[in-house]
């Protein structure tokens, strides 16, 4: 493979979508793909990239008035002359410049966004299929767009875990929630949720502003004592695999990586109706769903699924399967290095 691709992420320091570019981009290196990576300083990405042997460059991608940014990215591709520039989000998408001629700008969107801010992509990848069709009704065309599934990676077992490890009783019921202390999570309605399942702890792994109003929330449900805040984490397998269920009770979410990190690793999985979920989790069959900000609702499928070990069992099955189908790593960068290849055949541009 003689593709060169550049990566380019603004990002914030913690995110899904920061920590899904930096899957991606040792998923590729694996296959072999020359990559440069371009991004913000970052004490998290950068040192794994770099450990990795990627060559990294950070930009700032400031605002409106740094011009830095875009003017250093003309030197880098220039140097190192990408086939393939792939951005994520719109920052790195409009600081990046575009040259059809020479290769091929593609945006990666993980939402609904505002595509003024992509006037300059040549192509894009889209991680629904919902989004997709949000750029086709904004006149991208069908060629132009490709939607790829994101893959769940998460890394090996270096040490399980167990209940204790976090106040939690052995035969208790332990919830996991991974995502930021962000209102878009509502890991207040899961928080709500438990106040009358008293064998239910909840774990939640991830950081933000909300973990004093969270408190706030479990301290007023009378659960303060069932709800452990264990913050940012890199050990998803390992939480995944500790856990008894796993719940994702977003209320906006365009995917939702996490419900396919259940499934990567066995774990019975109750999510949200918000829009990513939606689109892939078979209610009944590979997960429960519920409506959106709906405690009760919530409250019940926890019900259904702790008294119902088939069904934790057979829920968990079928996810594992789903998993090996759709999401893995190998089936995502294929789909990535063919979209590549076609986008590249049609412009006429060797590799």
């Amino acid at each position: 493979m003689t593709m060169r691709v550049m990566q380019v992420m603004a990002g914030a320091e913690r995110g899904g979508a920061e920590t899904a570019f930096v899957d991606m981009c040792l998923a590729l290196k694996d296959a072999g793909v020359t990559q440069s990576i371009v991004t913000r300083a970052n004490d998290l990405r950068v040192p794994q990239l770099t450990a990795a042997g990627l060559q990294v460059d950070c930009l700032p991608f400031g605002g409106l008035f740094d011009f830095q940014t875009s003017r250093r990215m003309k030197v880098l591709i220039q140097k190192f002359q990408p086939h393939i520039v792939q951005t994520w989000m719109s920052r790195a998408t409009w600081k990046t410049p575009a040259d059809p001629r020479q290769y091929r700008k593609v945006a990666r969107l993980g939402g609904y966004y505002d595509l003024k801010y992509y006037k300059t992509a040549d192509e894009f990848t889209t991680i629904t299929p919902d989004i997709r069709d949000y750029l086709l009704k904004q006149g991208v065309g069908k060629d132009a767009v490709r939607h790829i599934n994101n893959f769940a990676e998460t890394e090996a077992v270096e040490r399980p875990l167990n209940k204790l490890e976090f106040d939690t009783p052995e035969t208790a019921v332990a919830v996991l929630a991974l995502g930021r202390l962000h209102p878009s999570k509502a890991l207040d309605v899961l928080i709500r949720s438990i106040e009358d399942l008293p064998s239910v702890h909840v774990w939640i792994a991830g950081d933000g502003d909300l973990r004093a109003e969270l408190e706030r929330v479990a301290y007023d449900a009378g659960v303060l004592t069932r709800v452990h805040f264990l913050g940012w984490r890199s050990d998803r397998a390992a939480l995944l695999q500790a856990c008894d269920i796993c719940v994702f009770p977003s209320r906006y979410e365009p995917f939702g990586t996490v419900f396919v990190q259940a499934w990567a690793n066995h774990t019975p999985v109750i999510c949200s109706k918000a829009d990513g979920p939606r689109q892939f989790i078979r209610d009944g069959e590979d997960g429960l769903l519920f409506e959106i900000d709906d405690v009760g609702a919530l409250s019940a499928a926890l019900k259904r699924m702790i008294g119902d070990p088939a069904l934790q069992k057979r829920l968990a099955d079928a996810g594992h399967a789903r998993y090996l189908a759709e999401f893995t790593r190998e089936k995502t960068v294929a789909a990535y290095l063919n979209f590549y290849e076609e986008i590249l055949s049609r412009a006429g541009i060797a590799t």
